[in-house]
């Protein structure tokens, strides 16, 4: 396909497409990471090779909740959120309708994470974890981060489903 012939994508799309891509990276380094303090835990109680470390407990900790929300986030983009179909088959404009009216309470879910996550990472933004003293509001943030990546993805799908069940039924 041409240049010309290709369609365009918007702005959006494209800040989408970029924050998936450093999100899907993140996700591998996250998980990277995560296997450095569990690693060290592991040797140091079943081993006297390495020294006994606090630190890696929290460290894990806050590892394993990025990455459970990055793969949250990259879960909504890829749709592969788990569904439960009551519906028998359905056009597709049908279906768009069905899609539109769950993304909607979806839509609400994330604007509670927004909100609500602000507020819980408000609480920790002067405050440090008693072993590794790693600022809490780093382990807070990944909720409003998680709650503003959904109204991003759940918007573009909103978009892709309000064209379908807008379009013409001789449209192909």
């Amino acid at each position: 396909m041409t240049e010309a012939a290709r369609p365009r994508r918007g702005a959006w799309r494209r800040v989408g497409d970029a924050w998936y891509r450093v999100l899907s990276t993140l996700m591998v380094v996250a998980l990277l990471v995560l296997i450095v303090p569990v690693t060290l835990q592991i040797f140091s109680r079943h081993t006297s090779l390495v020294p006994t470390y606090i630190w890696t407990e929290e460290m894990a900790r806050l590892m394993f909740i990025w990455l459970i929300m990055l793969g949250a986030m990259v879960g909504m983009r890829e749709r592969l959120h788990f569904v439960v179909d009551i519906w028998p088959r359905l056009s597709p404009r049908a279906n768009a309708v069905v899609e539109l009216v769950s993304g909607v309470a979806t839509m609400a879910f994330a604007l509670i994470f927004v909100w609500a996550g602000w507020e819980f990472t408000e609480f920790a933004f002067y405050r440090i974890s008693e072993l590794a003293e790693l600022p809490l509001w780093t382990i807070h943030v990944a909720w409003p981060v998680l709650g503003v990546t959904w109204v991003l993805f759940q918007g573009e799908h909103l978009v892709d489903m309000a064209r379908v069940a807008l379009r013409s039924p001789e449209a192909p």
